[in-house]
């Protein structure tokens, strides 16, 4: 059964540990994710922007094979499935479809459009008892065309986005999307601090979470995040081991070309990454 991510982040938040949320690509990915969370016995939470919704053949195809995933590989920790990064119109159909959670991304509107449309959507998401994530301050990196420093939020905007309702509230403290350049400046702790401060008890979300150094994940964590997106970071270990497994020839190999055999091991890559993170979150045992 899919959850509400509100509940586990409200703990998180008190515990003084993060949430992740991974992105999903696929079976495999999903399937990785659930079975690492089984394992560890740690809440998570999937991610799915609407380009990997498209690529999964549409929202409703990939609530069924995450229900579906659930029941067959008696998955008992709390899995929250997540839009991420949603336009207005994504977030409708993601409800529509039988997410659990979404994220409405109105960072690049006005803030009194992004208020206006959050506002509808609180109203709705609380009818229905799902959680509801908001964006202020674009964050940086190749997914908006910005790269470098990253946007930093305005904390007074935050407070007025967290007085709505919404279950997270993400805001750009530097962090960016994909690899970080070389001269990136780091989290601006400063204004987490005073976001913190404006928005009380409300769950903060990082996004970025790949190429961030430990320990500056461990003090984001100490000032209020509860949820760290990961995403790139996946990819690559993913990418990386079934690399490997051709250029050891193994695909030549008896029935190597096997497809199941071929992304076995960029299954397993993904298992470690996301084992690394859920011990570097803290979530390990939470759920």
């Amino acid at each position: 059964m899919l959850v509400s991510a509100k509940e586990m982040l409200v703990k998180a938040k008190q515990g003084k540990y993060a949430v992740g949320q991974f992105n999903i690509n696929n079976l495999e990915w999903t399937k990785a994710i659930l079975q690492t969370a089984q394992e560890l016995k740690s809440p998570v939470i999937l991610g799915v922007s609407e380009g990997a919704g498209k690529y999964m053949c549409g929202y409703t195809t990939v609530v069924g094979m995450v229900k579906g995933m659930i029941n067959e590989l008696g998955i008992t920790v709390p899995v929250a499935l997540h839009l991420d990064h949603g336009s207005y119109e994504a977030a409708k159909k993601c409800i529509e479809a039988g997410f659990s959670s979404v994220m409405f991304d109105g960072s690049h509107y006005s803030i009194e459009e992004n208020i206006e449309k959050t506002k509808e959507l609180v109203e709705l998401t609380d009818k229905l008892g799902l959680s509801l994530e908001a964006e202020v301050g674009a964050i940086g990196g190749e997914e908006d065309g910005v790269i470098g420093g990253g946007e930093v939020a305005d904390p007074n905007e935050c407070k007025m986005i967290a007085d709505l309702g919404v279950s997270m509230l993400a805001a750009g403290i530097g962090n960016i999307h994909g690899k970080y350049p070389e001269n990136w400046g780091g989290l601006n702790f400063d204004v987490l601090d005073d976001i913190q401060k404006l928005t009380g008890d409300m769950p903060l979300v990082l996004h970025g979470g790949t190429g961030i150094p430990a320990d500056m994940i461990k003090r984001a964590i100490s000032l209020g995040v509860s949820k760290i997106n990961v995403n790139t970071e996946c990819q690559l270990s993913f990418t990386a081991a079934t690399r490997k497994y051709f250029e050891e020839g193994k695909d030549l190999q008896g029935k190597g070309f096997d497809p199941r055999k071929v992304l076995a091991p960029g299954v397993e890559a993904i298992k470690a990454t996301v084992k690394e993170k859920m011990e570097l979150f803290g979530s390990i045992g939470k759920a």
